[in-house]
């Protein structure tokens, strides 16, 4: 049995070796068949760019948190005149490359709600006051902005990045979702911009130009999920209604965890984040959602670097014999069901013979945000059917 734990990881199935190409960090561009999948690095082979969750970006990612000093203060909230400030998600960074343009838009909406003004928020990078409501906010985060709109403040949002193309009202435009760059973004004089990441001068080019920046890193957890949450309500005026979000995501985690099935050998499970076998494990985001389900991952043993994303082997694979398969490439890589039947041996594996391989929409499983619930059901169904299954 062997897994390729902290190895390099190969381009694809038809492309030359990694170590022979140039490759850089960033995000993949919005299209039909590649995933909008927050932070991963992607590479370029025949034109084409391609995924790699690879241990690189979870030491990077660390190292950076460990490097941050998000011990911020969670103060109470005050009246009109009062600051609150909200403490910060423990998250990390993913690196990025350079820049792109587009053009501003026409109009700014107005929106129907103002109270808490002045407010500071601590985020991944500091904190940032803001002395009113902001009206005109741009948005480089996909996750951001399923929050933003999900807590009611879609007026407020003026554009988005390229990747943000849920909900579908979304002001969508060309800023690139992995070179952000200032001039770009500050052409759509927005009062507050919401990242998920910064190359390193984009966050302090803004901060010059008197622009407030809310840096949400990667979320580690549910807690950090919850905390950036948090975050966005009391930025926007829209607390109460964040409020309701986390309870509403918090309750249905707590549902989904007592009504879990006690089983004397849980369920295994293997997530595939894309072609060449990249996993995550159970110290991720992602897997502490099948956690939740009380799902045993077959990737963690795999993981001896402990980044929590390794690159298994087929034999891995195969030998581990997951109970159920999770597909997180359908849209990045064109993976399904039917695609793993195709693979060598993989035909009999007891999840693709009992037809327990899930789908999963790409961006759903990979983000942080409102559409965990989703997430959560999808994995649910999965295990339903297995034991639909296994009682018929």
């Amino acid at each position: 049995m062997s897994a390729k734990s902290g190895a390099k990881p190969a381009l694809s199935r038809n492309c030359e070796d990694a170590s022979k190409r140039a490759f850089k960090p960033g995000r993949l561009p919005a299209s039909a068949n590649q995933s909008s999948e927050e932070g991963q690095f992607v590479v370029t082979c025949h034109n084409t760019l391609f995924i790699l969750p690879n241990f690189w970006r979870m030491f990077l990612m660390r190292k950076t948190a460990f490097s941050l000093a998000l011990t911020l203060v969670v103060a109470a909230c005050g009246g009109t005149g009062d600051t609150t400030t909200l403490a910060p998600a423990t998250t990390a960074a993913a690196p990025t490359t350079q820049a792109t343009t587009t053009a501003p838009p026409t109009t700014t909406a107005t929106p129907t709600v103002a109270a808490g003004f002045p407010v500071t928020v601590a985020h991944g990078t500091g904190e940032v006051t803001l002395a009113d409501q902001p009206i005109s906010i741009v948005s480089i985060s996909p996750t951001a902005t399923e929050i933003l709109f999900a807590i009611g403040a879609a007026d407020q949002v003026i554009a988005v990045d390229s990747l943000s193309t849920y909900p579908a009202e979304a002001p969508v435009t060309d800023l690139s979702a992995f070179e952000a760059n200032v001039e770009a973004i500050a052409e759509f004089e927005p009062d507050l911009v919401i990242m998920s990441f910064d190359p390193g001068d984009v966050e302090s080019g803004l901060t010059a130009l008197g622009i407030p920046v809310i840096m949400q890193f990667s979320a580690f957890s549910l807690e950090d999920a919850y905390t950036q949450i948090d975050q966005l309500g009391a930025a926007t005026g829209r607390s109460d209604e964040s409020d309701l979000l986390v309870d509403e995501i918090a309750k249905t985690v707590a549902d989904f965890k007592a009504n879990a099935a006690l089983r004397d050998q849980p369920l295994t499970y293997y997530h595939e984040l894309d072609n060449t076998f990249y996993s995550v494990t159970s110290s991720t985001f992602i897997g502490e959602i099948y956690a939740v389900l009380g799902l045993d991952n077959v990737a963690d043993p795999a993981d001896e670097e402990g980044y929590g994303y390794p690159q298994l082997s087929p034999e891995f694979i195969l030998e581990t014999d997951p109970d159920l398969i999770f597909l997180a490439d359908t849209r990045c890589c064109a993976q399904t069901a039917t695609s793993l039947e195709d693979r060598p041996g993989w035909d009999r594996l007891s999840a693709v013979r009992n037809g327990l391989v899930t789908e999963l929409d790409d961006d759903v499983a990979s983000r942080w945000g409102p559409r965990i619930i989703e997430f959560l059901e999808a994995i649910a169904a999965a295990i339903a059917a297995h034991d639909a299954r296994t009682d018929g």
